[in-house]
């Protein structure tokens, strides 16, 4: 089978995972053109992988001939990019958050079905190792139903100019603290409330961070059920901190990244398992959705997955503005 043509539309760092995850399945695909709007970056960044350079996604789409186009956009600069590309029957795996307002996912989500081609959602996390045994225990009934997920998101970094500005990167809740809720949203389902509180509290002092750095949000569901996530960009420096506990009736599960985890059995006898490998999550990723176009099948994380997720991350940030809970 010829191997996928695939595009990139962004030219930074998470588009330089993607592009090493590409070079990691070449034999099933190959990196054909990348777009940006900063040319010297764009060709920089082509001739570091050796592919073709493009400053227009119209020029690209006419002339690259791809099946897939890994859209690596901040959030802000979505502007009808994922449906120009599904309209021209390409596939799509787009970065988290696909949007910073539901109107704008949801025209990604429609564009993408009406096409009917394979569109996924970068949530990598659910690709490691940690991740996927649980999944497998909890599918087969071994742990019980889960009653509390607890996460947290720590870093301490100035990041782009961009994610500094909440109207660009959306918050660190909508930006980084989304990978957790969408964990919670994988393993507990859709939550009927959340109540939030968030502020900057480390970088008043910082020209343009208008950004939440500090945060915390409680996930409600009718049943008793409750997720609890806190993030901060004001921990450690230059340590991204990470990780995730699901109390559940017959078993328990605290995660330090997607392939790192302790899982414990509590029922009927108490008993260990720990997970600790170091799979790519982004090749792993990139490789479910080239099965998923070879199959004619739906991706692990559909796009509707980003836009769900969104909601519940936009609902936080409303709740927080508000004092108050938010309904779902």
């Amino acid at each position: 089978m010829n191997r996928l043509r695939v595009g990139l539309l962004g030219c930074g760092g998470i588009a330089a995972r993607h592009a090493g995850a590409i070079e990691s399945l070449s034999e099933q695909m190959q990196l054909v053109a990348c777009c940006g709007r900063d040319t010297t970056r764009t060709e920089t960044f082509a001739n570091r992988f050796g592919t073709l350079a493009y400053s227009s996604l119209q020029h690209m789409l006419d002339s690259a001939r791809l099946d897939l186009l890994i859209v690596a956009l901040p959030p802000f600069a979505h502007a009808g990019q994922v449906e120009a590309a599904a309209q021209a029957g390409v596939h799509l795996l787009v970065e988290k958050p696909i949007a910073l307002d539901m109107e704008r996912a949801e025209a990604m989500v429609a564009a993408a079905g009406a096409s009917k081609v394979v569109a996924a959602c970068g949530f990598m996390y659910r690709f490691g190792d940690a991740v996927r045994r649980w999944d497998d225990i909890t599918a087969a009934g071994e742990a019980g139903r889960i009653g509390l997920f607890t996460g947290h998101f720590h870093c301490n970094a100035l990041h782009a100019d961009w994610w500094r500005e909440r109207g660009k990167s959306g918050g660190q809740m909508v930006e980084q603290l989304i990978h957790i809720v969408d964990l919670v949203r994988h393993q507990l389902g859709e939550p009927k409330c959340v109540y939030a509180r968030a502020g900057n509290f480390f970088h008043r002092e910082v020209t343009a961070y208008d950004s939440d750095d500090v945060s915390a949000m409680l996930l409600g569901y009718d049943d008793g059920r409750l997720g609890v996530l806190n993030a901060t960009n004001g921990a450690v420096p230059g340590q991204w901190n990470k990780g995730w506990q699901l109390i559940a009736e017959r078993m328990t599960a605290r995660f330090t990244g997607w392939n790192s985890a302790l899982l414990t059995r509590t029922a009927p006898a108490e008993s260990s398992e720990r997970i600790d490998t170091e799979t790519d999550v982004f090749v792993r990723q990139l490789a479910d959705v080239a099965e998923a176009i070879q199959q004619r099948r739906a991706p692990s994380v559909p796009l509707a997955d980003g836009a769900r997720t969104l909601r519940i991350a936009l609902a936080a940030r409303r709740s927080a503005e508000r004092h108050r809970e938010i309904s779902l």
